[in-house]
C-alpha cells in the first residue's frame, strides 16, 4: 500500500515539474513574441547621428545618444501615456511615456518639452525638441527604453537597439523611420542644410570650420560649445 501511494506521489510530482517547464516555455515565448512585434513597430524618435551607443562608461550609459540639429524634432516611438514631464538636473528637459506592452521610453536634454503628465500620445506624435538641457556635452537626444518601468537605479533597463535595430556609432538614423542609413566619418555642407561630423584625432575646432567653410564661432554656436574643447567621435553639427 506504502509502495502504491508513493508512485502516485511521484508522478504527481513529476507531473506538475512537466506543467511549470510546459508554462515557463509558453511565458518565454509570449515574451518574444511580443519583443518581435515591438521591434516591427518602432519608429527612430529623431533625426540624427549615433553618437553613444548602450552599456558604454563601464556599463553606466543605459540608452543611446542621438547627435542633430538644436530644436529638431523629437517623436514618440509608439502609442503611449505621457508618465512624466518635467526638469530634471542629469537629464535636462525629459519626458517618459509609458507604452501598452509594459515599455517605458524616456526622452532626455531636451531643449523644449511640448506634452504634459497624463496626455495620451501617438506613434510619431511630437513630445520635444532636441537640446542640450541638464547634464549634456552637446546637442543630443538621450533615449532609454526600460521594461514594465523606470526605477533610479535603471535595473529594468535594455538596449534600445533590440526594439529599434541595430546602430553602430557614426550611423544616421531618421526619425519617424524603422532602421539605419549609412555611416557617416565626414559630411558635406550644403548651404541652408545641416549635416554631421565625426571628430577624428588631432581634428580642432579651427580645422573643421576651415574645411566647413565656417567660423569657430558659428561651429561654437550652432553645437553651444562653451570652449573649444572637442573630443575623438563627438559629432558636430555642420550648418551654414
Amino acid at each position: 500500500m506504502r509502495d502504491y501511494i508513493r508512485r502516485l506521489l511521484i508522478a504527481a510530482i513529476m507531473a506538475l515539474c512537466v506543467s511549470l517547464l510546459f508554462l515557463g516555455g509558453k511565458q518565454t515565448e509570449a515574451s518574444m513574441q511580443d519583443s518581435q512585434e515591438i521591434k516591427a513597430g518602432w519608429i527612430w524618435p529623431t533625426d540624427g547621428v549615433v553618437s553613444d551607443t548602450y552599456g558604454t562608461r563601464h556599463g553606466t550609459h543605459k540608452g543611446i545618444d542621438i547627435a542633430g540639429s538644436l530644436n529638431s524634432p523629437i517623436v514618440a516611438v509608439e502609442d503611449g501615456v505621457v508618465g512624466k514631464s518635467y526638469y530634471s538636473k542629469t537629464y535636462g528637459n525629459v519626458v517618459f511615456i509609458n507604452h501598452p506592452n509594459n515599455f517605458v521610453t524616456v526622452y532626455a536634454h531636451l531643449n523644449n518639452r511640448l506634452v504634459s503628465e497624463g496626455q495620451e500620445i501617438k506613434q510619431g506624435d511630437r513630445v520635444g525638441t532636441m537640446g542640450r538641457t541638464g547634464e549634456s556635452t552637446g546637442v543630443h537626444l538621450h533615449f532609454e527604453s526600460h521594461q514594465i518601468e523606470w526605477t533610479y537605479d535603471k535595473k529594468n533597463a535594455i538596449d534600445p537597439e533590440r526594439l529599434l535595430g541595430n546602430a553602430e556609432v557614426g550611423v544616421a538614423v531618421k526619425g519617424g523611420m524603422e532602421g539605419t542609413s549609412e555611416s557617416l566619418t565626414a559630411s558635406t555642407n550644403v548651404k541652408g542644410h545641416s549635416a554631421h561630423y565625426i571628430v577624428q584625432a588631432g581634428d580642432t575646432l579651427s580645422s573643421i570650420a576651415l574645411k566647413s567653410n565656417l567660423s569657430v564661432a558659428k561651429l561654437k554656436e550652432v553645437n553651444q560649445l562653451k570652449s573649444d574643447l572637442i573630443l575623438p567621435e563627438q559629432v558636430l553639427v555642420i550648418q551654414n
